[in-house]
């Protein structure tokens, strides 16, 4: 008779995982502890440094909530053709490279783009995106959908019953039902939000404005590769991971419950929704936020996007191949641990949002720079800092689907005498296919799209395609630029694609 609710599996996978990401982050939380140079103290440019990031978070954190409220109310009070598609595509930043998308908005935004061809045609001064308010808009661009989604899903949570009861008693819904939503799930997407912008180095790197618009990465970066101050660039990794800390545990903190009751899932009907206009208003601002860039994208990538060097080529093989690698060392770090479970592996599963990028970089240079050249590991190293950071996405999208299989067939197994890598080949691994296939995409079209550890690291010979495409922005090569633009953002799709096909076919067998 069977004496175990789960089949016992071997915890060596899941104790390799743990031990890699616990090397990757609190590793190299050490290794940049021990570096720092705490006697120097701060300068007046890293105070500066400092300031700037947590403002620019603050204001494009406040800015995409803000906005996000009035659209995500439209779309859960509205309901037209194509409306599905537009909330599917609203993730999509969030797979978009962000190199990018910053080329894209220089398009529209930038020195040559539509807004400043058409203040200039009429006569009006021209406008600069360079600086703090070209890194909020960045921000807000990548985000607004971000936070869109999440609070169209508290609003989505809100039983039918309870607008008809509403409705019925001609009651304030906003007062009633609306509001106290907003204040379960607002302060914990602002705060998300705020993480995600701290530790955003690509936008600062290219749409930062000197100085007065430095961010700590962006200092620890210059630290490193044009100071070559190692003390330095520890002292401020260590800020960098003090700040992202602190606003991982107030997210946390602060992530409320849903407080609206149970329904019985009929569909919404809302009597509340006087002129559609308004609403309607909204959703075509945003959707033209979105898509505008993207389109720009396309239209100047396209005439040089079979005519492009064999350097662009060779750096999309290489970033190809990190993604790759990337990918299925994190769905594996996932799968294990998730097997695993347990209130353990959910910590090691959080550490890689407290450790941005950089910091996890800045580590790993001070440890390898001893004994190897840099540039000698920067694809290898790239790829384990990639597949760390991609792992509490992949692990959220894996865990609940074995914990579910877990659970309901747990016994089951037992009691047929399955278990180790018969349980896992024969019950686990069919059923988990379709989020595995989707974490696998996920952490690739992330990987893909890096440009951050990757600077630290590669020399000319080592580029990946981001950090290719961003030396041809320096070099005011746009119409190149642009095309790599097109084949990176072609490639980092087609990944996720390929990934997520994988898991939606035949997953049922």
């Amino acid at each position: 008779m069977a004496q175990r609710a789960v089949p016992i599996t071997s915890r060596v996978p899941a104790i390799a995982a743990a031990g890699l990401v616990l090397l990757l982050t609190l590793g190299t939380l050490g290794a940049v502890l021990w570096r720092a140079e705490w006697q120097g103290g701060l300068s007046p440019a890293d105070w500066a440094a400092i300031r700037f990031t947590v403002w620019q978070a603050l204001l494009s954190a406040a800015i995409s909530v803000v906005l996000a409220i009035p659209i995500a109310r439209a779309l859960a009070r509205r309901q037209f053709r194509g409306r599905q598609f537009l909330i599917t595509l609203l993730g999509a930043p969030f797979l978009l490279p962000v190199i990018v998308a910053v080329l894209g908005l220089l398009a529209v935004f930038g020195r040559g783009g539509i807004l400043n061809s058409g203040l200039e045609a009429i006569g009006l001064p021209t406008v600069s995106i360079f600086g703090l308010q070209g890194v909020v808009l960045a921000h807000v661009f990548f985000n607004l959908p971000l936070a869109i989604r999440f609070i169209l899903q508290g609003w989505l949570a809100i039983p039918s019953e309870r607008f008809r009861l509403a409705a019925t008693l001609n009651a304030p819904i906003g007062r009633l039902l609306e509001w106290p939503m907003l204040r379960t799930v607002v302060p914990s997407t602002f705060l998300v939000i705020f993480l995600i912008c701290l530790t955003s180095f690509a936008v600062a790197l290219t749409m930062g404005g000197g100085p007065r618009a430095t961010t700590v990465e962006l200092a620890i970066y210059q630290a490193l590769r044009f100071d070559f101050d190692l003390g330095r660039a520890a002292l401020l990794a260590v800020i960098q991971f003090g700040l992202c800390v602190g606003a991982a545990l107030l997210a946390w903190r602060l992530t409320g419950e849903n407080l609206s009751g149970a329904g019985l899932d009929r569909v919404v009907q809302r009597w509340d929704t006087p002129k559609p206009w308004i609403d309607f208003l909204w959703i075509a601002a945003a959707a033209l936020f979105l898509l505008i860039p993207l389109a720009m994208i396309i239209l100047r990538g396209l005439p040089g996007m079979f005519d492009m060097p064999e350097s662009i080529l060779a750096a999309a093989m290489r970033s190809v191949l990190v993604a790759v690698g990337s990918s299925l060392l994190c769905t594996a770090m996932a799968f294990a641990l998730a097997l695993k479970g347990g209130i353990a592996v959910s910590v090691v599963g959080v550490l890689p949002l407290a450790a941005s990028g950089l910091v996890v970089g800045t580590g790993a240079f001070l440890i390898v720079f001893p004994f190897a050249r840099p540039s000698d590991v920067a694809l290898l190293v790239t790829m384990l800092v990639n597949a760390t950071l991609a792992l509490p996405f992949a692990l959220r999208a894996i865990a609940p689907a074995i914990a579910a299989i877990q659970q309901d067939f747990g016994r089951l197994g037992t009691s047929l005498g399955m278990g180790g890598w018969s349980w896992v080949r024969l019950v686990v691994f069919p059923r988990a296919r379709r989020p595995l296939g989707f974490a696998a995409g996920l952490a690739a079209a992330l990987s893909m799209g890096d440009l951050g550890v990757i600077t630290l690291f590669a020399g000319q010979s080592e580029e990946t395609l981001p950090l290719a495409m961003y030396r041809l922005m320096g070099a005011y090569r746009m119409e190149a630029a642009a095309s790599a633009a097109l084949l990176l953002l072609v490639l980092s799709f087609a990944l996720f694609w390929l990934c997520d096909k994988w898991g939606r076919s035949d997953a049922d067998i």
